[in-house]
């Protein structure tokens, strides 16, 4: 009976994941639709699927009590940041969406607390290899049985978006998709091969996404997980060779500040960046007017009856979002809900270094790995304080993981 449960609680997890991952549901809903259609979809059956997911998560915690305690106390900025996006219905220009999304971040941040304290950073991994396998499975499917639905027909109808209502969609998720079987190949000596199939794979959706920007962090990561294990050296290895390495890079970011040109067409972007570097200086503007406690969460992007829609005027096209995390959590708390985060992150990043070097595993250095995908991707998007959101959800367990 105990293992019933066990393997219960497990399938649940997997499938909160996968919902969690915004795959499948929100694409077969749209009909398939493209980035520019206009398409109203019934997101009822999500909502409920979202609250037996809130309710089952608050469940589980209850019965582990100690240990959700035990937890809570561990990242104070973490939950400060939380409270501060749910306090911001005081000064919010849309308080109803504030409620509504604030919500729903604290009821997914109680996922990460969940996945934090019920499971090891090994089974953290292996959960989410099998929420990554089946969603490589069915981006197959979609893309190739599917094409209206796996196949991104608005954008020359070469790009492959899988189960994802966007190619970037599935480009930022195949990042943590090849960095999690990166690490269970590398750390398994047992079924190993099915873990580097699975990395090729997700390289391969990767790459037909034609995601530039996802394919640039993945690089990162993968050389940033090498460098972490330096950290294990002993020191009189690890400070020549940290200087080194320091010096080789700063030489590559003069050659590519002089050369902008051949980065941006390796990976298939223009100087702009797709259009952000015209976006930003709009948004920076917006800031300014409101610079300490921002619009509230979730308050600013409300169409052209909010103060979006002088950006929308200015732009000349309708993004729902600043394409930059750091300007987004600035838009809804302001410089404080900014520094509330990097004091957390910083807090958390630091003590993952202090977890790898009295480790021996690859599995210790995962956060580390999350947390640095964090920071890569919140420059050109702006996930980083979304609710309902699986980028979100591993940043709060991986943020737990790591609290001594």
């Amino acid at each position: 009976m105990r293992k019933i449960l066990i393997v219960t609680e497990q399938v649940f997890t997997i499938l909160s994941l996968l919902m969690y991952s915004g795959a499948i549901f929100v694409l077969v809903l749209s009909g398939g639709a493209g980035q520019s259609d206009l398409v109203e979809i019934d997101s009822s059956g999500i909502r409920i699927i979202y609250s037996l997911i809130y309710a089952v998560t608050v469940i589980l915690l209850i019965l582990r009590w100690k240990t959700t305690l035990y937890f809570l106390k561990k990242d104070f900025w973490l939950f400060s940041l939380i409270l501060l996006s749910a306090v911001s219905i005081l000064w919010s220009f849309e308080p109803s969406t504030t409620l509504k999304n604030s919500f729903s971040l604290i009821n997914s941040s109680l996922f990460g607390l969940y996945f934090a304290s019920r499971y090891s950073l090994k089974q953290q991994l292996h959960l989410l290899a099998w929420n990554f396998a089946i969603i490589i499975i069915l981006s197959f499917i979609f893309a190739i049985a599917l094409p209206k639905y796996g196949i991104q027909s608005d954008l020359d109808g070469s790009k492959w978006r899988g189960v994802f209502t966007h190619k970037n969609g599935l480009g930022a998720r195949m990042v943590t998709s090849s960095m999690t079987f990166f690490i269970l190949g590398y750390q398994t000596q047992r079924r190993s091969w099915f873990f580097w199939a699975a990395f090729s794979l997700s390289i391969i959706l990767l790459r037909l996404s034609a995601s530039g920007s996802s394919l640039v962090n993945l690089l990162i990561i993968i050389l940033a997980f090498f460098i972490f294990q330096i950290w294990r050296w002993s020191y009189q290895f690890i400070v020549p060779t940290l200087i080194m390495m320091a010096t080789i890079s700063q030489s590559l970011y003069f050659w590519f500040s002089n050369n902008p040109d051949i980065l941006f067409g390796a990976i298939g972007k223009d100087a702009t960046l797709t259009g952000r570097t015209q976006l930003w200086p709009l948004v920076i503007d917006k800031i300014w007017k409101h610079p300490w406690l921002g619009y509230g969460y979730g308050g600013f992007w409300q169409g052209w009856n909010g103060e979006s829609a002088d950006i929308w005027l200015a732009a000349g096209w309708t993004p729902n979002h600043p394409h930059n995390g750091y300007l987004a959590l600035c838009l809804d708390l302001g410089l404080l809900g900014l520094g509330v985060f990097f004091f957390g992150f910083w807090r958390s990043y630091l003590q993952g270094f202090a977890c790898v070097r009295s480790s021996k595993t690859a599995f210790d250095i995962w956060p580390l790995i999350h947390m640095t995908f964090i920071l890569l991707s919140s420059l050109t998007e702006s996930n980083l304080l979304e609710s309902n959101s699986l980028t979100w959800i591993l940043y709060v367990a991986a943020s737990l993981s790591v609290r001594m």
